[in-house]
């Protein structure tokens, strides 16, 4: 089933051009958000009395293309300190904004946005706001860029041949079934990457004792004695119950170089490992989403299945 998200950034013909490339999005349209009158004309807009928003409806396939994935693309597409101004457009209109029609998609947004706040000292000027209205733009503004190619375009021509490059996610797990037991933060953190909020996670200060499984399979990942409180504000762990279990490849994303750790048996996303752990414990901080774990208290776990691991705890 597809999902909906209305992105503005900036003028709208470069937005909604930059999104129709992406593999798993069905469709999108060039229009107005949020605006105070009804079927507002783009000349009405532009006066900026409408307090309407030049938005892009986007239809994607989730299981396709995650939201995370979208949002990182259009991070990357605007200037994301600007106040209503992107490119050579100014006006109220061009401010920048993610707007939602379901309510679970928040947690999602803000937690992405979260993310990209931490790389600046300025606060980011990116509206994350319910959906109040959106008006399809005039037929002239649809579809812009592929009856005018030449025509202004306030996004980088690159991030073009990157939108058609991102790959289509897979996990070794059914993902139907799968979807309908994660929650969106959850689905958006083990299956594109996302990373949640620091210190207002599930587990960052649960300190009882017990084991931490993968979310998606049950996989056993980490035991609470390797659990410890590394101030960062994420579940922090010296190391996995068995390096077979994760998987670790390179991660290049938000300009940085990190080591990303993969559960091996899902593919499912956990977070990042970092050699500045106890040195006594051999030195590495396994740092970890809270929303790619399920924590089971040691008086459960043999009725859950991992009575073997209790040996490990006590």
């Amino acid at each position: 089933m597809l999902k909906t998200i209305y992105i503005a950034g900036g003028c709208f013909w470069g937005t909604a051009h930059l999104f129709s490339l992406v593999p798993g999005v069905d469709s999108t349209v060039a229009g107005y958000a949020n605006s105070s009158i009804a079927n507002p004309s783009y000349e009405q807009v532009c006066t900026g009395r409408t307090g309407a928003a030049e938005a892009v409806k986007v239809e994607y396939d989730p299981d396709s293309v995650g939201l995370t994935d979208l949002l990182q693309l259009y991070f990357k597409s605007i200037d994301p300190l600007s106040v209503n101004r992107q490119g050579g457009d100014r006006g109220t209109q061009y401010r920048t904004g993610i707007y939602y029609t379901d309510p679970a998609d928040a947690a999602v947004i803000e937690t992405d946005l979260a993310t990209l706040q931490r790389r600046y000292s300025e606060p980011i000027a990116i509206e994350c706001l319910p959906l109040k209205n959106f008006y399809p733009a005039e037929d002239y503004h649809q579809d812009y860029l592929y009856k005018n190619p030449g025509g202004y375009c306030h996004v980088n021509p690159a991030l073009f041949k990157e939108a058609k490059e991102i790959a289509a996610r897979t996990t070794k797990v059914d993902k139907s079934e799968l979807r309908k037991r994660l929650t969106p933060l959850q689905w958006e953190v083990t299956q594109n990457a996302a990373t949640e909020r620091p210190f207002t996670n599930e587990y960052d200060n649960e300190f009882r004792k017990g084991i931490y499984v993968d979310i998606t399979d049950g996989t056993p990942l980490f035991l609470s004695t390797n659990k410890y409180n590394s101030g960062c504000g994420w579940p922090a762990f010296t190391r996995p119950i068995d390096e077979t279990l994760i998987d670790e490849s390179i991660d290049t994303s938000y300009g940085r170089v990190r080591t990303e750790v993969k559960s091996s048996s899902s593919g499912a996303h956990l977070g990042h490992v970092f050699p500045d752990g106890p040195a006594e414990a051999g030195g590495l901080r396994y740092c970890i989403n809270s929303a790619s774990l399920r924590f089971i208290p040691l008086e459960k776990m043999e009725a859950e299945g991992y009575g073997k691991y209790i040996p490990y705890i006590k």
